[in-house]
């Protein structure tokens, strides 16, 4: 390999690196290669190592970029163009810019890792640290995150309840660099002692019960109506809607039932009070409670919410991280001409929920998310330990038949495995699922079609290092990893 990047152009480097970045996709959910991104970040560290100038190693990084969200997240076009009504070619415009804000971070990582030294060693750190930041930078869109592609079956995965997704990251490119030694180093030893602890120490973590279960398990009904986005929101549907997620509902004989991100396609107060209360009634009679997602109005202001109905008293829980251009306008004097113009996307102009306290319904606390907010683990943090289970109601409807939904549903394992609970998940068209608190799917519903999936799910109580620290740890590791690769320079 060495060979061939001392004769290739920058281009043939260029394409690449973006072959790679488009192969490291295979290594997320649905096709689960977890040794895949091994292999490309390893081959990308060494034609970053072979660069001559950090300006070379950016723009190669851009190129691994393109590769990696180009094919990673395309689905995006499908919600601004197929459901959101914008179009074509504006949507692709649009695709196109937020991939190429998104390639930009690996590409800084690398230019400051060459600048810094050691690039084998601060490549990882920097990289992990780029993620962090693409995690809250503008509100934050941390998709493809490199961690999750070793969860749940990779042996990093045992490293996700002490040091995070962020961290495990930098495990990953550090295994990567450990193979990159292999390539273009004599000496060999250390790489492999590297890569011997890396496999050694996460298999060995993963047999730590980090929690324990707490009380008698409950039993769910998690229901999925695939109700078809381009009718969800149209009003001449909305009863159908309505009366067929009643009738599933009758037909559940479980404690705890669950209905999907905006199930119910009308504000709540809109709602006849007879349907509420029929919803209620069952609830009752099972000894048991039902969330169903809803919009909530209060004061002129308008909430993504979960709402419960049944035995115990009505609580809510309202979305408090927001899709930016989704559910809230930024820069609404700027960017508004284009909702009013050219996108079509009902809810995007909500407003914040605030509190992070879990529900206490079925006999269970509950930590409630909503969407994509269980893409940020220092959140779904903030509800434990008090939170015993956790609850993800979705509606992924808006990426058609892409691998969006297996994506999203990757990172709610990744959560289970840093709070060491189980996660239910309830979705509109998929991915509805039961995960166990190692991250294992134990029910999965099938994709696009109405079902209502049953099972049971056990609390725990206890906290995971992870839940303790938050990214903490991470960063403070990173940092420092950093300051003792610049001395050693």
């Amino acid at each position: 390999m060495n060979a061939w990047l001392n004769q290739a152009s920058w281009m043939q480097q260029a394409a690449l690196s973006c072959l790679l970045g488009a192969l490291t996709v295979f290594g997320f959910a649905p096709f689960n290669l977890f040794w895949l991104p091994w292999l490309t970040l390893a081959a990308l560290l060494v034609i970053w190592q072979q660069a001559a100038t950090p300006a070379q190693v950016f723009r190669l990084g851009l190129a691994f970029g393109l590769g990696l969200y180009g094919v990673g997240i395309y689905w995006i076009y499908i919600s601004l163009h197929t459901f959101g009504g914008m179009p074509w070619w504006f949507a692709g415009f649009c695709t196109f810019c937020l991939c190429a804000f998104m390639a930009l971070f690996p590409a800084i990582a690398g230019y400051l890792a060459k600048k810094v030294g050691h690039l084998l060693w601060s490549a990882p750190l920097l990289w992990a640290l780029s993620d962090w930041v693409r995690s809250w930078i503008f509100t934050g869109f941390p998709w493809l995150t490199l961690g999750y592609s070793q969860a749940p079956d990779s042996p990093l995965s045992g490293f996700l309840p002490v040091v995070g997704i962020y961290g495990v990251s930098a495990l990953l490119m550090l295994g990567a660099a450990s193979l990159a030694c292999l390539l273009i180093t004599p000496q060999r030893k250390p790489a492999f002692i590297m890569l011997a602890l890396l496999w050694l120490g996460g298999s060995l973590l993963t047999l730590v019960p980090w929690t324990q279960p707490t009380g008698k398990p409950v039993s769910v009904a998690l229901l999925q109506g695939n109700i078809s986005q381009t009718i969800k929101w149209s009003p001449e549907h909305a009863e159908q809607t309505l009366r067929q997620y009643f009738d599933m509902v009758q037909q559940t004989r479980a404690q705890l039932m669950v209905l999907p991100e905006t199930a119910l396609p009308v504000l709540l107060d809109q709602l006849a009070p007879s349907y509420l209360d029929a919803l209620k009634q069952h609830a009752v009679q099972q000894k048991g409670d039902l969330l169903v997602g809803v919009v909530e109005s209060k004061q002129d202001q308008y909430f993504n919410s979960a709402i419960s109905l049944g035995s115990s008293p009505t609580q809510s829980y309202s979305k408090s991280h927001l899709v930016p251009f989704g559910e809230f306008i930024p820069l609404k004097s700027l960017f508004g001409w284009i909702y009013r113009d050219w996108l079509h996307m009902p809810l995007s102009d909500l407003s914040r929920g605030t509190s992070k306290q879990p529900l206490l319904i079925a006999g269970q606390k509950v930590g409630v998310n909503i969407c994509y907010e269980d893409v940020f683990g220092e959140e779904i943090a903030q509800q434990l330990p008090q939170a015993e289970l956790l609850v993800n109601i979705s509606n992924d409807a808006w990426y058609g038949q892409s691998f969006a939904a297996d994506q999203h549903m990757q990172f709610s394992q990744v959560r289970a495995i840093e709070t060491g609970r189980m996660v239910l998940r309830s979705t509109n068209t998929g991915a509805t699922a039961i995960i166990d608190k190692n991250g294992q799917v134990l029910q999965h519903a099938p994709h696009d079609e109405a079902v209502i999936l049953t099972g049971e799910a056990q609390s725990y109580q206890g906290q995971t290092p992870y839940v303790w620290w938050g990214n903490w740890a991470f960063l403070v590791l990173s940092v420092a990893g950093l300051i003792w690769t610049r001395v050693r320079r």
